[in-house]
């Protein structure tokens, strides 16, 4: 028998509670189907009546439930241990952290059930073929898959993993049971630019619609970084979004979409103008930091007025590649409204210059940037902090930044609407 899932919680009220399930108790299966964890609840939890087999000290019972429709069973597992990667990336941005940070950083995620969760990338280097089963039967689409190079050898160097097999023939299986893919492609110089780009869009390009679209992201380097990649320069940044916009073109006219995006990241760094918002259809990609610039830039453009107008001075960080549209945008915010909107960019010391996003800015780089400046309330946005926390990549906290500078502290929205949300929340 399954040893099944640990049930952490159940809701006041729901038809689990009032069966009388408490946590503790270890879910075998539901209908006759094991469960493993939240994905198989998920999976097997769409009827109205349900045979819940559990196991409480020891004792197996079951409990029989009727619902109506819609309405979910109230219960929470135990989080499933995460399959942790083996390969050694030449660019792994865990192995470009220093020692000391909080554990759960330190942790290479390269599990399906992550990325289909929550939108993780996976190289498909650790799927068992019963792990490929259950992707197909239980439909757990979409999945984030990282690519870099259908080449098989500059792909092994790239990952570094020998034995890593052809990623076209993995992808192949999985679009033709119909699950549907986001790549991404993370460009280093001198490895998979140039025609080895050429080739690898062309190649993902032929499992068209299910591989849905591909993302070109520059390398990120820190201080720590391996020495075997360069940075992407202001040239290879060029070179690869001329590549780029050339595949854009033919697939806008071939298919309706372009298929194929460049991070934003790409744009700043090869001072190129943004396309319009329109050209990255429903923003597949956004959270690898695909259109969330132009979205923003867009969405500001369109501004009409605040339904509040806050006397006091709000200090805005970001990170150095944002800071001279965001600074160009509060001028705007300025003088139509009468606010004091002051952006300020944070330069990345702990992870060293070149890392010029906002996402990667620690409370300690904040801190020495606003040391002696005036500021009364200083908007964080969210995206510098771990997801549902108010805790940077550093440990410190905004508290501690409250607290350190001596003043007042908001974590807003990485978005134009949810600027514009703190600025009318204060005062």
């Amino acid at each position: 028998m399954a040893n099944g899932s640990t049930i952490t919680d159940v809701l006041d009220g729901s038809p689990a509670h009032e069966v009388g399930l408490m946590p503790g108790d270890k879910l075998i299966s539901v209908n006759g189907h094991t469960i493993t964890d939240e994905i198989d609840l998920m999976f097997y939890s769409n009827e109205q009546e349900y045979s819940l087999l559990i196991s409480r000290r020891g004792k197996l019972f079951e409990k029989i439930i009727t619902t109506a429709e819609g309405i979910c069973l109230g219960l929470e597992l135990k989080s499933f241990k995460i399959s942790t990667c083996k390969n050694r990336c030449l660019f792994c941005f865990v192995n470009q952290l220093p020692k000391g940070l909080r554990k759960t950083l330190y942790i290479k995620d390269e599990d399906y059930r992550m990325s289909f969760l929550y939108g993780s990338y996976i190289t498909l280097t650790n799927l068992s073929d019963a792990d490929k089963r259950r992707i197909v039967e239980q439909r757990l689409s979409p999945l984030y898959i990282s690519v870099h190079s259908t080449n098989e050898e500059i792909r092994k160097k790239l990952i570094g993993n020998a034995k890593a097999g052809d990623v076209l023939k993995e992808i192949q299986l999985l679009t033709k049971n119909k699950i549907k893919l986001h790549a991404q492609i993370v460009l280093c110089p001198g490895y998979n630019d140039g025609k080895d780009l050429e080739q690898t869009i062309t190649d993902l390009r032929k499992f068209y619609p299910y591989l849905s679209s591909i993302a070109v992201v520059p390398v990120g380097l820190t201080v720590y970084a391996n020495k075997k990649i360069n940075p992407v320069t202001k040239e290879d940044a060029a070179s690869a979004l001329s590549i780029i916009e050339a595949f854009q073109k033919k697939f806008q006219k071939k298919y309706g979409e372009q298929i194929v995006y460049a991070a934003d990241e790409l744009y700043l760094r090869g001072e190129a103008p943004f396309p319009p918002l329109k050209d990255y259809g429903e923003l597949p990609q956004k959270e690898n930091g695909v259109g969330m610039v132009p979205e923003f830039l867009h969405r500001a453009g369109r501004f009409k007025k605040l339904k509040h107008v806050p006397k006091t001075p709000i200090s805005l960080l970001t990170g150095t590649s944002f800071y001279p549209y965001l600074k160009k945008i509060s001028q705007k915010l300025n003088k139509k409204t009468g606010i004091d909107l002051r952006v300020v960019p944070v330069e990345n010391q702990f992870f060293g210059t070149t890392v010029t996003v906002t996402g990667l800015l620690t409370g300690r780089d904040i801190v020495r940037t606003f040391m002696g400046l005036p500021a009364e309330i200083i908007f964080i946005p969210d995206v510098t902090l771990r997801d549902g926390q108010n805790v940077f990549l550093d440990d410190t906290t905004t508290d501690f930044i409250g607290e350190a500078l001596g003043v007042k502290t908001k974590i807003i929205e990485s978005s134009f609407e949810g600027l514009i949300k703190a600025i009318e929340e204060v005062d």
